[in-house]
């Protein structure tokens, strides 16, 4: 089944699992919803004072994390597919994460936005097994927390190289 837009409004956990409707694009929804979760990450930090405690950021990607997960869930159930390529929910918490440990210049966020979407297409070990394994929520997320993973370690291992 296709996600619809009356689906992405009849529910919070759908307007959220569908990424607020950038899941709905007919074509590549996961990278339209990594380039949005890339502006909205623009916006959310130039809205937050400069000086705030290290905890913020956490407590925020994990809430975006747990919160995410249940509704997948909802969403997948919904779909009839826990990890429907409409559901994007998954690449704006992992593009968040990325973009949080990145220098924030737009060439290394856009090295980061693309980097992550590579490895969340391919789908190296243990991303595959990940995928492949966890049909839940929870799994739909983690995958992806795996290819933030594979990113930041290219994208470190670019800075020291450059440096």
């Amino acid at each position: 089944m296709r996600p619809t837009f009356k689906l992405l409004i009849s529910h919070p956990a759908h307007f959220i699992s569908l990424g607020f409707g950038s899941g709905l694009a007919p074509k590549a929804p996961g990278t339209v919803g990594s380039f949005l979760a890339w502006g909205l990450y623009a916006l959310l930090v130039s809205l937050v004072p400069p000086v705030f405690p290290v905890w913020v950021p956490v407590a925020a990607l994990l809430a975006a994390f747990f919160i995410g997960a249940a509704c997948i869930g909802k969403t997948g159930a919904a779909l009839g597919e826990v990890d429907h390529g409409g559901i994007v929910w998954d690449e704006f918490v992992a593009v968040w994460l990325v973009l949080a440990l990145i220098p924030a210049t737009f060439l290394w966020q856009l090295a980061g936005v693309a980097v992550f979407r590579f490895f969340d297409i391919l789908k190296p070990w243990p991303i595959y097994l990940a995928d492949r394994r966890f049909k839940n929520g929870l799994g739909v997320m983690f995958d992806d927390v795996l290819a933030a993973g594979y990113t930041l370690l290219c994208l470190w291992i670019a800075l020291k190289v450059l440096a």
